[in-house]
């Protein structure tokens, strides 16, 4: 499993836009490395983009990754809202 080192901290929030005519919307290969970029607001005011390495050069496997990653991001951000 994909193992996510930055996690949202409580008064974040996650801001992810599906486009689901690019498959690779999020991801992107930089030199045969894929990597995910995405938006959070720290606070109401402010965003931050985030960039990390999937580490890996296989498409689907970035996918799949890239999907991970936002599904735990989403679950963690529920459980806080809770």
């Amino acid at each position: 499993m994909y193992n996510t080192q930055n996690r949202l901290q409580s008064h974040e929030e996650l801001a992810v836009r599906i486009d689901d005519t690019n498959r690779n919307h999020h991801i992107w290969n930089n030199n045969g490395t894929w990597w995910v970029h995405y938006t959070i607001y720290p606070t109401p005011v402010t965003a931050e983009r985030r960039r990390r390495s999937l580490r890996t050069n296989d498409t689907a496997t970035a996918r799949f990754r890239r999907d991970a990653l936002f599904l735990e991001l989403s679950l963690q951000a529920e459980s806080r809202a809770a």
